[in-house]
């Protein structure tokens, strides 16, 4: 058994973290400080998509780790790449260490969901073998 509305959030939830790793990309050019004013704009559009998507997904399915919080928290901290380019060595790392929280509770968040999936196909595979044999 299919559970389409299972299978669309499986695919945004994949599709967000795409996200989390670009954010990752923008953290390393502000700590190469190899940066353009485009990337500035990108990393600005993309920080806009992380904080509607997320409320899409708070929308669907309860949140406790990452939290809205965490995430709105680490997006708010930072506000460009050039702020990151100035930042310490320590300031850097907490960023990072903060956003590697967030993107391995989203992959949680995605095996979690993906056992649902494989639960529904086997309950599926199961009633179609009883189905045939009557």
């Amino acid at each position: 058994m299919r559970d389409n509305k299972l299978d669309q959030l499986v695919v945004q939830l994949e599709n967000y973290l795409e996200c989390w790793k670009q954010f990752n990309y923008f953290l390393s050019l502000g700590r190469s400080k190899k940066f353009s004013a485009e990337d500035e704009n990108q990393f600005l559009e993309l920080k806009s998509v992380i904080v509607q998507e997320l409320e899409l997904i708070a929308a669907r399915i309860e949140l406790t780790s990452p939290s809205r919080e965490d995430v709105l928290n680490l997006i708010g901290v930072v506000p460009s790449i050039r702020y990151l380019s100035e930042c310490n060595e320590g300031v850097l790392r907490g960023v990072e260490n903060h956003w590697h929280r967030i993107y391995v509770g989203w992959q949680s968040i995605v095996g979690q969901l993906k056992v649902k999936q494989k639960e529904l196909e086997g309950q599926s595979r199961f009633a179609s073998f009883f189905s045939r044999k009557k």
